[in-house]
């Protein structure tokens, strides 16, 4: 025996846990030194191993219930995924791609953020019968332009030339009777989308040859035409198709743009040009979108104007403005058709400015929508940097030899630029209203 101590023997018994039940192990009989001078209970509380062992046993039982509740609560998820999955999985029925437009905002100058673009890559993947409509209008306007060339090389007796156009007139036929096969087809149910596709792309492919024969025919007449007797036509509804002024607007504190339309697109024409400058896309925008009429913005501030121009003919248009009290003017056809004040008063418009035609600007010089693209054809945009009288405007509807051309922006061909397939071919304004 070890001296100042007594030898003291405690019985502890241990239980383990096993399932949900208790069970009494065997018993053992541990001997403890525990010194004269201190409590024998307190110094096996404090001491005792087996203390820490009931402690841990404890613990890992409560993280054991713990993980089941886990593991139940997870199980009732799984269910419901599966249920959900299998909902989806025995879904079969696909529903058609959604042509529609999703709603701007006010005014209609903006797309809802995310809504799709109506651009040709979009239509190729479903074809429709609005696409095939796009692509007759595509036609119509290739027809058009053989006739400007005949009429322009009417004394031109070339066995050639004639062969060449015949040779054009006869695709073009031939592309006319495919999309009215096209038209019957779909409406008779008749075609698989593959099909549609493929014979859509044929068609595409062939007019984009038909689009570059005729633009090389009319290169040749570039050099005997006077510098502003041509005109841009947009025949699709895209977000690449515009035409871009070479030339920048000057600080302006008045103005007044001037040019001759015609367009039988609907719902709105669209954009016939569109101004935007370093943080404001909207500088001076003349857009007709959707449902609304026709309106003018400056600075973002809108003047709805009583034009009414898509009826498949020529209009010339007018509209002047002045920053003292924001005063506004619109002439169509060389009449005063309406008038106002406050649009935008005071606010000058602002220089090192992009001008596009045909297209609305989201940002500078970009981020064009097909939504508000303009369809149809463009000629003779000039721009002044003050008011006109109503003489002067009349003058330019009636195609008086009086007539102005814009000290700001002039139409000529050195100073526009076109893009993504917009093009550009003889027009004579006056031989339109004679």
């Amino acid at each position: 025996m070890v001296p100042g101590t007594c030898w003291r023997c405690l019985l502890l018994s241990f239980f383990f846990l096993r399932g949900s039940a208790q069970n009494f192990a065997q018993t053992r009989f541990i001997c403890t030194s525990v010194p004269v001078d201190v409590d024998m209970c307190t110094s096996s509380i404090q001491n005792s191993p087996t203390e820490d062992l009931k402690t841990t046993v404890l613990q890992l039982r409560e993280t054991v219930l713990q993980q089941k509740e886990t593991i139940m609560s997870q199980k009732d998820t799984i269910r419901e995924l599966t249920t959900k999955l299998a909902t989806c999985e025995g879904q079969t029925v696909l529903e058609p791609p959604s042509n529609e437009l999703k709603p701007g905002a006010p005014g209609g100058r903006r797309k809802e953020a995310g809504a799709p673009k109506n651009t040709m890559g979009d239509l190729s993947r479903a074809p429709t019968q609005e696409t095939l409509l796009q692509l007759g209008q595509s036609l119509q306007a290739l027809k058009t332009r053989l006739e400007n060339l005949e009429q322009y090389n009417r004394g031109n007796s070339s066995t050639q030339a004639n062969s060449l156009k015949d040779l054009l007139q006869n695709k073009i036929d031939d592309l006319e009777k495919q999309v009215l096969s096209r038209v019957n087809s779909l409406e008779e149910g008749k075609t698989s989308q593959r099909n549609d596709t493929d014979q859509r792309g044929k068609i595409e492919s062939t007019l984009t040859s038909l689009h570059q024969r005729i633009t090389d025919l009319e290169k040749g007449q570039k050099e005997s035409r006077p510098a502003d007797k041509f005109q841009l036509t947009f025949p699709l509804r895209t977000n690449y198709m515009y035409a871009k002024v070479k030339k920048t607007l000057p600080e302006m504190y008045a103005f007044t743009v001037c040019m001759w339309l015609k367009s039988n697109a609907s719902p709105g024409v669209g954009t016939p040009f569109s101004y935007a400058v370093p943080g404001q896309a909207n500088e001076l925008v003349l857009i007709e979108w959707g449902n609304n009429p026709m309106e003018i913005l400056i600075n973002d501030k809108v003047a709805k104007l009583p034009f009414v121009i898509n009826d498949g003919k020529w209009h010339h248009i007018c509209v002047a403005w002045t920053t003292r009290d924001g005063v506004w003017e619109a002439y169509q056809d060389g009449i005063l058709r309406g008038n106002g004040e406050n649009l935008a008063p005071y606010h000058p418009i602002k220089h090192q400015g992009v001008l596009v035609l045909g297209q609305e600007q989201d940002t500078l010089g970009g981020g064009f929508d097909a939504t508000q693209a303009f369809v149809g054809e463009l000629a003779h945009f000039n721009m002044w940097d003050r008011k006109l009288t109503v003489g002067e405007v009349y003058n330019l509807a009636t195609c008086s030899n009086k007539a102005l051309t814009g000290n700001v922006i002039s139409w000529a061909e050195s100073n526009i630029e076109i893009f993504g397939g917009a093009t550009k071919w003889t027009f004579d304004a006056c031989r339109q209203i004679n």
